[in-house]
């Protein structure tokens, strides 16, 4: 252990709600150095990490889909973690710019966040008519995230790409409905336009190298 969380990689287990978004150029958020948005996609999702992963926690995120060159990834812009130990970890080693928040509700119904009280994201997620699919083998994708966390011009500010290895039990196609405050963190995604959503259930990850 080092600084209250384990070092990279992390191997965590869970289940996962998301939903990926159309994004009018104009309103995406600031992205790291030598990236830029691939076709205006976001991705939003709430995450609950469970036994027998290293580390237990809740999580929403949102991100945008980026390129440099051939590489594509995603962006993680806005973040929040109930865990220091994750928060700590994620922006130390890899710079994903994680705060604290509460999450009154992560499960099979209505999933929320909450900072310092206030609203941070809603959402709900029923099933679609198609039962869910399994992924066994572990795909790999990318990350892309200015380290230390901060703005992406900052004098030693650097742009890492970290890998992320995932499979699942179940990947199943969803309906969403999603909830934030216009004038909160979350704001640049209103007026998104919903590509798909899904539930991922019985994942097995590996971030970091």
């Amino acid at each position: 252990m080092s600084a209250g969380y384990p070092p990279e990689p992390w191997d965590l287990t869970g289940r996962g709600w998301i939903t990926a978004w159309r994004v009018r150029r104009g309103a995406l958020p600031p992205l790291p150095a030598g990236v830029r948005a691939v076709g205006g996609v976001a991705v939003t999702m709430f995450v609950d990490y469970r036994p027998p992963g290293q580390m237990t926690y809740g999580e929403l995120l949102a991100g945008v889909v980026v390129r440099s060159g051939a590489r594509v990834g995603l962006a993680i812009t806005d973040i929040w973690v109930d865990s220091p130990a994750s928060r700590d970890g994620g922006r130390e080693l890899w710079g994903v710019p994680k705060d604290l928040a509460s999450f009154p509700a992560l499960g099979d119904g209505a999933l929320e966040a909450r900072q310092d009280g206030t609203p941070l994201a809603r959402a709900t997620f029923r099933p679609g008519r198609l039962p869910g699919v399994p992924l066994p083998l572990a795909t790999t994708a990318h990350i892309a995230q200015t380290l230390p966390v901060g703005p992406p011009d900052a004098p030693g500010a650097s742009t890492v790409w970290t890998p992320v290895r995932a499979s699942a039990r179940s990947v199943r196609l969803t309906r969403a409905r999603w909830e934030s405050p216009p004038d909160g963190p979350l704001a640049w995604l209103t007026g998104a336009r919903p590509i798909a959503s899904v539930r991922v259930d019985g994942f097995a990850m590996r971030f970091g190298s």
